[in-house]
């Protein structure tokens, strides 16, 4: 990686650095609680069983050619 001879690269200022927050990087909420930015807290929704299901099957499925494999090599 080459850089400018005259610049330090730990200078270099990125967008969306923590410095570019209104607060700046050691604030934690001490005035305006945890969320500094005014959203509203998340809410989880239901879980969805099917998909849920359907990872567990593809999980399950994509272990029979490791289980192949290995009472191929094994003997």
């Amino acid at each position: 990686m080459t850089h400018d001879p005259g610049h330090d690269p730990s200078e270099l200022h990125h967008p969306g650095d923590v410095e570019d927050e209104p607060h700046g990087p050691d604030d934690h909420g001490e005035t305006h609680g945890h969320d500094d930015h005014a959203h509203g807290p998340e809410e989880l929704g239901p879980v969805d069983v099917q998909l849920w299901g359907a990872f567990v099957l593809g999980i399950a499925l994509g272990l029979v050619p490791v289980l192949g494999l290995v009472l191929a090599t094994s003997g």
